[in-house]
């Protein structure tokens, strides 16, 4: 029994001395706060004897000493400061850094755990990083009211249930584009489709089925009948190149490939001036002289075809103008005011072109033209200018009837404009087809505004 008293001596003894020096040299590894173990004795007893006096001063009356509970309102007796000599502290007895010191946590943050710490309070009326405002007016969740746990795990599951949910949104809807870009065409002539004859080389269909204005024309996506959804289709035709007044095959240098040109019959080095226009893309038509109403006060040159030759005449004088040169899609009239009103005269011509695989565009400038009629009759790629325009005209004018040719193609699906080449008209025809896409409206060959309207 004496040996049981004198071993709790012994303990509480230890226990003390403890407490006193952790209070005399306070600190931590880590240089913040450290909490302190208030320890007080308690009661011990011996078997058989009553309460023990307060033992704080008497070992020899040694029971174990255990810790006070004390009143709930009775706040823990704080650190000193910690000094620059930090003490290792005995197992169990750490707090994490910014906490109060209280009951000892009972085991020390293991590497790679996180540890609280406090957040400094922000400044009255601080505004957040990114100039918003605070959480308690906009409602948005801050450190304290973000959810966590399993709230966080529906709330994120919820998002991405939204994200796969909502469709994204539709592609803008595109501009349709102007043609494809410059190109040049294939050389000409084609073999298959040459017929020699006592003028020179004529245009024919190939054995295989292949006609001129399949080969020789600028290949175009726009060329079957337009559908819904389909932008609308202009087309140009610049007229008044390969005749004695006509300016040089350079005027064309500017023009988008898309615009066809006719060349006539009368001017030197013709073929060369087509192979200029079809290495800068462009298709070509051959304009044939038509008798005028004032005919021969007005004469279009040599080998007009007249309402006064009988058709075989006639025939002899469109195959010499047909010689002239080679790799052009169809023809187009140069005046003709009379003939083309008088139906037995332009039957057979329109005829001819049929058989030879060519188109026919008639520039618009004959009223009570019967071009149309017989070519609904035959079968003839045929369409007529909706437009023409005057290369004499000013800016401000020429303007206008572009506009126009604009209305007409938005009206009808495709129209043809019809323009003599002039330097001044052909910079303006440039810059106004530039401006095409940003309208809705795509810039095609002659050929293709033909074939369209033959579909409709």
């Amino acid at each position: 029994m004496k040996a049981l008293v004198v071993a709790a001596g012994i303990v509480f003894w230890t226990l003390v001395l403890g407490v006193a020096f952790l209070a005399l040299f306070p600190g931590s590894d880590t240089g913040g706060p450290v909490a302190i173990l208030q320890i007080e004795p308690g009661p011990a007893t011996d078997e058989g004897a009553g309460p023990a006096e307060d033992s704080a001063e008497t070992p020899d009356q040694g029971a174990a000493a255990l810790p006070s509970e004390e009143p709930a309102d009775t706040a823990p007796e704080e650190a000193p400061a910690a000094s620059g000599d930090n003490v290792n502290m005995p197992p169990g007895f750490a707090v994490a850094p910014g906490a109060k010191p209280g009951a000892p946590m009972l085991q020390p943050p293991g590497p790679g755990q996180m540890v609280p710490s406090e957040t400094a309070p922000e400044a009255p009326g601080a505004q957040p990083p990114d100039g918003r405002q605070g959480a308690a007016e906009t409602g948005e969740p801050t450190a304290s009211t973000a959810p966590s746990g399993q709230d966080a795990a529906t709330q994120a599951s919820g998002n991405q249930q939204l994200a796969a949910v909502t469709p994204p949104p539709p592609p803008p809807l595109e501009t349709p584009a102007v043609e494809p870009g410059a190109g040049a065409l294939a050389p000409v002539p084609v073999a298959e489709l040459v017929e020699e004859s006592q003028y020179g080389p004529l245009p024919k269909v190939a054995s295989d089925g292949r006609r001129p204005i399949d080969v020789y024309a600028r290949p175009s996506r726009y060329a079957a009948k337009s559908g819904a959804g389909e932008p609308v289709r202009v087309a140009i035709l610049v007229t008044g190149l390969g005749l004695p007044d006509s300016p040089p095959a350079a005027v064309l240098k500017g023009l988008p490939p898309s615009i066809s040109v006719a060349y006539g019959a009368y001017g030197r080095s013709l073929q060369d001036g087509v192979t200029f226009a079809r290495a800068d893309g462009h298709e070509v038509l051959l304009q044939i002289p038509l008798e005028p109403n004032n005919y021969p006060t007005e004469n279009p040159g040599p080998h007009t075809l007249l309402t006064t030759l009988p058709p075989d005449e006639n025939m002899k004088r469109l195959q010499w103008l047909m010689s002239r040169y080679t790799g052009y899609v169809g023809v187009t009239n140069l005046m003709g005011g009379k003939f083309e009103a008088t139906q037995d005269a332009m039957t057979p011509i329109l005829e001819e072109m049929k058989s030879r695989g060519l188109l026919y565009v008639d520039d618009g400038s004959v009223q009570g033209s019967t071009a149309g009629q017989i070519a609904g009759t035959i079968g003839l790629d045929y369409s007529v200018a909706s437009v023409q325009i005057d290369a004499n005209a000013s800016p401000a004018d020429i303007a206008k009837q572009l506009a126009k040719l604009e209305a007409t193609a938005k009206e009808r699906g495709s129209a043809i404009g019809v323009v003599k080449a002039k330097p001044a008209t052909v910079k303006q025809l440039a810059e106004w087809a530039g401006k095409l896409q940003s309208k809705g409206i795509v810039l095609v060959p002659v050929s293709a505004a033909v074939r369209s309207q033959s579909q409709s």
